[in-house]
């Protein structure tokens, strides 16, 4: 990759607040968070920025196919705004990590969350 080149991993609120049954997941996506701090503590003395989006509930395909009927119904109703996000709301998260505007920013991860706090 050259300098001024952006690597956007995809992370989860789950990887601060893991939900009850939902702990390889949980882990996996705090390996993804951690991941994405030392590539960009690696690779930013050659200008390449990384950094991490970290979606709260959203309506994906998978949603259905990892969650019964029930849950599926309750998706998003703990966030503040009572509802799951649309995919379409986490566009402008990756498009500035990915633009010139956001070019000092490395390191960083950004919740999209719905008001979920991620500590």
């Amino acid at each position: 990759m050259k300098p001024g080149a952006s690597i956007i991993n995809t992370t989860s609120v789950q990887a601060k607040v893991a939900g009850k049954g939902m702990i390889v997941y949980a882990a996996t996506n705090g390996a993804i968070a951690s991941l994405t701090i030392g590539l960009s503590n690696l690779l930013a003395p050659q200008g390449i920025r990384v950094t991490c989006v970290a979606p709260g509930p959203v309506w994906t395909p998978i949603q259905p196919i990892a969650k019964s009927s029930e849950q599926m119904e309750k998706l998003g109703q703990n966030t503040p705004p009572g509802r799951a996000g649309q995919p379409g709301e986490l566009a402008g998260a990756y498009v500035l990590l990915a633009a010139r505007k956001g070019s000092y920013m490395s390191g960083a991860l950004i919740p999209v969350t719905g008001g979920m706090p991620m500590l």
